[in-house]
């Protein structure tokens, strides 16, 4: 497939604030991106040529924010609206191969409609996982350190070298990854869901601040068993330049580009390769 023929919907509902720069990420990249209310692709209080279906578009991103207000719990309206509407369509959209991107908010609304983890290979009614608030009970905005713990399972990862460090900028309230069972963190770890964990400079067990919510494993995003679906916490979309790195200006000859700028570049890789 041809970049510029690559579709991409970057989703979005009331409370949603992040869609700008992620629609922005995709088209400095070539890709025919389009910032798509949820109600366009329900049919709802829109007109015919404002509708859109799930199955024309190749990736989904659910970018960042506070959507719905995070009434209830971070991500768990948007979640609950998108399985009631679109179950089917997003269970076959997943099943079909096509990459989803959940960013922050994105990510909770991934674990809340049971499209992440799916530690067995299917998208659950219950959620198998959690994003409670943050161990320092209050919103943490900072850069934070990422290790990249696999480049071959995830498609939005190809592009990374296994074992790099790379700075996204975290901005939430509820990014504390738990599940109820070690179990579970020993299917991640066997199943390589583990995509990204926070580190610091040091390169070892990072602690407060560097894990800004105490997730567990120090787990910063992780992908379903096939690949296709990544949910992280920090945002790659704001470090797409090199100029938006905090350091940029000091260290300027490490910067060739923005750290976050290979999530982008190597799904829509993928999809020219493979569609």
């Amino acid at each position: 497939m041809k970049r510029e023929d690559i579709k991409v919907a970057v989703l979005r509902i009331e409370g949603t604030n992040c869609e700008e720069e992620s629609y922005r990420a995709f088209k400095k990249l070539g890709a025919d991106a389009e910032k798509v209310h949820l109600k366009q692709l329900l049919g709802m209080d829109v007109t015919d040529d404002e509708k859109r279906d799930l199955k024309d578009f190749d990736t989904v991103m659910i970018p960042g924010g506070f959507s719905a207000g995070d009434y209830i719990r971070a991500g768990a309206i948007f979640g609950a609206r998108l399985k009631s509407g679109l179950g089917e369509e997003l269970k076959s959209f997943v099943k079909t191969g096509k990459p989803v991107l959940g960013v922050c908010n994105g990510f909770q609304v991934l674990v809340e409609s049971g499209i992440l983890p799916s530690l067995n290979g299917k998208i659950t009614d219950v959620p198998e996982a959690a994003l409670e608030t943050n161990d320092s009970n209050k919103f943490e905005c900072r850069p934070t350190l990422l290790k990249v713990e696999n480049n071959s399972k995830c498609v939005f990862t190809k592009e990374y070298e296994k074992g790099e460090t790379v700075l996204f900028p975290s901005a939430h309230a509820e990014g504390k990854f738990v599940v109820d069972s070690e179990e579970k963190i020993e299917k991640l770890k066997d199943n390589g869901q583990i995509i990204f964990t926070y580190t610091n400079p040091e390169g070892t067990t990072p602690g407060y601040p560097w894990n800004p919510n105490g997730s567990m494993e120090d787990i910063a995003g992780i992908c379903n068993p096939e690949g296709n679906v990544l949910g992280l916490m920090p945002h790659p979309e704001r470090v797409f330049d090199k100029y938006t790195n905090p350091d940029w200006t000091r260290k300027a000859e490490e910067h060739s580009k923005g750290d976050g700028k290979l999530i982008f570049e190597s799904v829509i890789k993928y999809i020219e390769e493979n569609y």
